[in-house]
């Protein structure tokens, strides 16, 4: 879906958490995903809500 520009926007939430090696959240494309950041909101814990726009 990201391949073929079908996603508007995306929301991430980053949980701080100590982890060693892991597996990509997105795998590797042919060219970048151009995003606006739309939103950014702080919870307590240190949770982060991120929303990003796709610029077209």
């Amino acid at each position: 879906m990201m391949r073929n520009g079908l996603i508007d926007e995306y929301m991430l939430v980053t949980v701080p958490v100590l982890v060693g090696g892991g597996t990509p959240f997105f795998t590797a494309l042919d060219s970048w995903v151009k995003l606006n950041l739309a939103e950014t909101r702080t919870f307590p814990g240190g949770v982060v809500l991120t929303r990003y726009e796709t610029r077209r």
